[in-house]
């Protein structure tokens, strides 16, 4: 069973490993979640304590039962949030203590007990010691979401005793989904400029519309071009790769003149077939 982490951007390794645990011998009672501030740590600590309860058939978590619900509206009474004595400050040995003690209580509603630890690597040594005896002598029933900007400043014994996820930054998790799926759109246009019909063009083109803007409709026909291109050099009959290459060029220049990506589609598809 795979799990159900779209709400969470880019980190496509994490989602798959996840994953694989879920459908294998299923999720650890411990990880630590890191990442820079922005990076959706507390995005992937909610969805793991969703599935961790989740009740729902299918995927986990299915986010339409009763425990996704409330976990994901920061309600349900077996999603603890840790967090420091002040605003800033990290959690105290004497928190973990209190931690340690409500953790062999059960749980209220669900199967587990989840533990969420704001900025678990700020915690000073002997918190970090005291967090380490119930990471290893801890309930079966509970488990432990550790969240750290850096995964260092945790203790190595600390670090030892959970799956690490490290987060890649918001940013270049944007810039890398962006750039697959724009290589992914260049290809299936490319594919279609080499060898549909016009009616098939015409609707492979549609991926040019104006709900791109000006810079993405240009980033999308540059790697176009390349495609093609590649294809060409490779082809044994490569006229109409050719064709293609002149007309997406031409498209190029337009676009640079604020031509809207429905224009460029049907000045795309003319140019492929009034050419025969």
């Amino acid at each position: 069973m795979s799990m159900n982490l779209s709400a969470l951007a880019g980190n496509q390794r994490i989602k798959e490993q996840l994953s694989l645990q879920e459908r294998g011998r299923g999720l650890s009672h411990a990880y630590m979640i890191s990442g820079p501030a922005g990076a959706g740590k507390h995005t992937l600590a909610r969805l793991l304590a969703a599935a961790m309860l989740c009740t729902g058939s299918g995927e986990k978590p299915c986010g339409q039962c009763g425990p996704c619900v409330k976990t994901a509206k920061g309600l349900h009474p077996d999603v603890i949030l840790v967090d420091g004595p002040g605003e800033g400050k990290p959690i105290t040995v004497d928190q973990v203590r209190q931690l340690r003690a409500g953790a062999y209580i059960r749980p209220n509603e669900g199967e587990r007990k989840v533990y969420l630890l704001e900025r678990a690597d700020q915690m000073n040594p002997s918190a970090q010691n005291a967090m380490l005896k119930l990471l290893e002598e801890g309930p079966p029933y509970a488990a432990f979401l550790l969240l750290a900007e850096n995964a260092g400043g945790l203790l190595e014994t600390v670090r030892s005793r959970c799956e690490l996820l490290a987060l890649g930054p918001a940013e270049a998790t944007a810039d890398g989904e962006a750039q697959r799926e724009r290589r992914q759109a260049a290809q299936e246009l490319a594919g279609a400029l080499e060898r549909a019909g016009e009616l098939e063009l015409l609707e492979a083109a549609m991926v040019l519309d104006a709900r791109r803007g000006r810079e993405e409709l240009s980033a999308l026909l540059e790697a176009l071009e390349g495609e093609l291109g590649a294809r060409a050099a490779r082809a044994a009959g490569r006229r109409r790769l050719l064709r293609a290459v002149d007309l997406v060029k031409e498209l190029r220049s337009a676009a640079k003149l604020n031509v809207n990506g429905g224009q460029l589609s049907g000045w795309l598809c003319a140019g492929m077939f009034d050419a025969r």
